[in-house]
């Protein structure tokens, strides 16, 4: 049985712990052997006054080479010395492993419900002092999870009581020594990881709340969606400390004082470092723009410097301070590099709220909404001669950290748009988030959603939507199914002023709607398409996909019932994301100088330097789109996004086929510092069906 203390002589513990090799652990065995090895040291110091260091050892080995008379220096009879060696009743590794392991289960189980009693624990404070229905209901979960811990904690404790004292041969003392080494050194390390965790997750949920001007529903959601922060770091102390205990109990070694100590130094050093992060931020205030960074940042430098001390300070209190195994290392490592950078992508931020929630309403002209809630068609009758409609694309939302400065950009550009053009309505024609990964270090399409929702929403204009390729990548968040949930609970009897449908019909898509426009007599006026021109195909790396063919029966129908209805054709437009086939038609003849196309604004750039591939980045496969809308004769204006520095509007066949100019500050290398392409379209609808386009560029107002 080998055992260490820092504090002897080292050709002393050699000594001893070679006498003791062959013992079996027990706590008679532990308590002996440091008496001796005391005894030893100041027979060794008495012979060193007399004699040279290796006089006093060779004397202290003739005199003292066997267990039984060192046994006798300290104090102890032959027979005890003997009883010591007595092997007979010792546990073996197999069933110490098998018992430890039935304890460990135990402990996993009675820290899973402690970690649930937490929550619950909160509803229930949270329902009392709001005096809610389910007081009682999660009180009674509190109840039944404080009943789980008592049991599993009392097992734990049954059966240590039951092998209390139990000697343990070489292998199983190994074991148990391994073990004490292991949970002595978690146990540390989730006390800092608990208490880091308790001031970030209540620091960062209070600032947002106290800085950022959240509403108290918004703090109660996110503290609660959030609390898993702490919960988890909560169960992993709560196992440990148990084990900790468990192996303290079995098996006595001399680093148990030093290690308490180094328990209580990492608790308050903890304390006082967080303490003094939260203080800074509160004397700060308002001159932060997002606590949360500092947070983030303070804990950067609190894991570094827990770090420094487990290299260090910690050393004297274990009996390996570090075992490396590379195997385990790589695959671990790997494991949580994936998982950790799997779960950043997809948690939802909100650094960009501040200024959300600083909006103002802007002032526009108010107009009667009627939503149909058997077909989803919304009717909107204008209580003014014209009626303008803003047209937005390409927003591109990271929704990240690393995209907040350009996120801010983005949204400020969209609000000087609207307050520039007060329009009555505004159209997004897609890729309003990018859950792209690495490119905008995020996968969440649910936050920027809410949070373009809400900026909205503070304005006051009513506005709608088609989707982009980007807003439901493949690995993104939501997909679209999980995403419409979400813009159905954000629509018009949500928010007031969202367009969503709340039925769509059954065709190929994932949003395909129709806004009528009507006149102050209530005459139809136009008909507005938000059509979905799809993501991709699936057959290849950014294969387009395009507007199917029962989509554009979908629309002819609608066209025909329209007309129906009005005695006459309606004018209409369609927007979408994806241009059409047909717009690269009309560019390359425009660029061949051919009289069948007019150019009223704009420009198509072509390559622009390398940064896009084509002149109009359109789906390989055709639609039917273009060529029914030259047959119905209702349609005289289309309008796209998805090239970005696109933005001329041409005339091809009588239709108008305009590109919206971009808002993109982030999925385009580079293009944050380009300019010209960025801004918007005011279509003005006058009670006439006709219609004027002016191009806004974001330079001509700010």
């Amino acid at each position: 049985m080998k055992k260490t203390d820092p504090r002897p002589n080292g050709k002393i513990q050699g000594l001893v712990q070679l006498l003791f090799d062959d013992i079996p652990y027990s706590p008679e065995a532990s308590r002996a052997q440091e008496k001796i090895q005391e005894a030893l040291s100041e027979k060794y110091s008495q012979l060193c006054r007399e004699s040279s260091e290796g006089e006093a050892i060779d004397a202290l080995l003739a005199e003292y080479g066997q267990l039984t008379k060192m046994a006798a220096l300290a104090g102890y009879t032959e027979e005890q010395a003997l009883a010591w060696r007595n092997s007979g009743d010792a546990a073996e590794l197999r069933p110490t492993k098998k018992l430890m392991w039935k304890q460990r289960r135990r402990t996993y189980l009675a820290a899973l419900f402690s970690m649930f009693a937490v929550e619950e624990f909160a509803w229930m404070i949270y329902n009392a002092v709001n005096v809610n229905n389910e007081f009682f209901f999660v009180t009674v979960m509190f109840a039944v999870f404080g009943l789980l811990i008592f049991r599993r904690v009392k097992s734990i404790i049954k059966t240590e009581r039951e092998i209390g004292g139990t000697k343990y041969d070489n292998e199983a003392f190994a074991y148990l020594r391994a073990l004490s080494d292991k949970y002595t050194k978690r146990l540390f390390n989730s006390i800092a990881l608990l208490i880091g965790a308790v001031f970030v997750f209540v620091g960062s949920e209070l600032s947002f709340y106290v800085f950022g001007n959240s509403k108290s529903a918004e703090l109660k959601e996110n503290f609660f969606s959030n609390m898993m922060m702490v919960q988890i770091p909560l169960l992993l102390l709560v196992k440990n400390i148990i084990l900790h205990k468990l192996i303290q109990k079995r098996i006595d070694l001399p680093e148990r004082k030093a290690a308490r100590s180094y328990g209580i130094f990492i608790t308050l050093f903890s304390l006082v470092y967080w303490t003094g992060v939260t203080l800074f931020i509160v004397l700060a205030g308002s001159s932060i723009s997002y606590p949360g960074n500092v947070f983030l940042g303070a804990a950067v430098i609190f894991a570094l410097i827990v770090l420094v001390l487990n290299m260090t300070v910690r050393r004297k209190v274990t009996f390996k301070n570090l075992v490396f195994n590379a195997k385990r290392t790589a695959v671990v490592t790997a494991a949580v590099v994936a998982a950790g950078g799997f779960t950043l992508l997809n948690r939802e931020t909100w650094y960009t709220q501040s200024y959300i929630n600083s909006v103002p309403v802007v002032e526009h002209a108010s107009h009667q909404i009627d939503y149909d809630e058997e077909t989803g068609v919304y009717t909107i009758t204008s209580s003014t001669e014209d009626f303008k409609i803003l047209h937005l694309t390409d927003i591109h939302i990271g929704g990240s950290l690393y995209s907040y400065s350009k996120d801010m950009k983005a949204l400020k550009a969209c609000f000087a748009e609207i307050e520039h053009t007060r329009p009555d309505l505004v159209i997004v024609t897609g890729d309003l988030c990018f859950p792209l990964g690495i490119m905008s270090m995020s996968l969440n399409n649910s936050a920027p959603v809410q949070q373009f929702a809400a900026f909205m929403r503070n304005t006051g204009i009513p506005w709608a939507f088609t989707y982009g390729n980007h807003d439901t990548e493949s690995l993104s968040t939501l997909n679209k199914t999980e995403l419409n949930e979400v813009y159905k609970s954000l629509s018009y009897k949500t928010s007031g002023n969202l367009l969503y449908p709340y039925v769509q019909p059954d065709i190929m898509g994932r949003n395909n709607q129709l806004i009528q426009i009507r006149n102050t007599d209530g005459s139809l006026n136009t008909g507005l398409f938000l059509i979905d021109s799809n993501a991709y195909t699936g057959e290849g790396i950014n294969v387009y996909d395009y507007i199917h063919d029962d989509q554009v029966d979908w629309y002819a129908e609608q066209v025909e019932r329209m007309n129906a209805e009005a005695g006459h054709t309606i004018n209409s437009m369609v927007f979408f994301h994806i241009p059409l086939q047909e717009y690269k038609t009309a560019t390359e003849l425009y660029l061949q100088g051919s009289d069948e196309v007019t150019c009223f604004f704009g420009e198509n750039p072509g390559d622009h330097g390398g940064i896009t591939n084509d002149l109009v980045c359109c789906s390989d496969y055709p639609s039917r789109m273009f060529d029914t809308a030259l047959e119905l004769g209702s349609t005289t204006g289309f309008f796209c996004g998805h090239d970005h520095y696109n933005n001329a509007s041409i005339e091809y066949k009588g239709i108008r086929l305009t590109y919206g100019m971009s808002i993109d500050y982030l999925a385009m290398p580079g293009i944050e510092k380009e300019t010209k392409q960025r801004g918007a379209e005011l279509i003005t609808i006058h009670p006439d069906s006709s219609w004027d386009l002016e191009q806004i560029p974001l330079t001509s107002i700010t």
